[in-house]
């Protein structure tokens, strides 16, 4: 495969159960998630409640949106929200939630 062209999806890992689900690119992490029969926290689906706010332990997201519901700081610590980051790699994700 090129560089040029993206795998259609990745491998995700939820912590602390290790259970695993097929993160596609297209789609927010949430969505992925929920599809590979994950039951993850989630209220608004638009980045602004937190519900689903989680670490990132390992991999990359982008998001389509500029400023998610986190700050610059949570953002360098490596927090997401997954029900607006999509991944750009295989990804392990912790939740945080409150």
């Amino acid at each position: 495969m090129s560089d040029s062209m993206q795998k259609p999806f990745f491998t995700g890992i939820t912590q602390p159960d290790g259970q695993q689900f097929d993160a596609w690119a297209n789609q927010p992490l949430l969505l992925s998630m929920e599809a590979g029969g994950i039951d993850w926290p989630s209220s608004c689906r638009n980045g602004t409640c937190r519900t689903c706010f989680s670490k990132l332990e390992s991999g990359q997201v982008r998001y389509e949106i500029e400023w998610p519901g986190l700050s610059t700081d949570e953002k360098a610590e490596g927090y997401v929200l997954p029900c607006v980051a999509h991944p750009c790699s295989d990804v392990t994700l912790r939740y945080e939630g409150f």
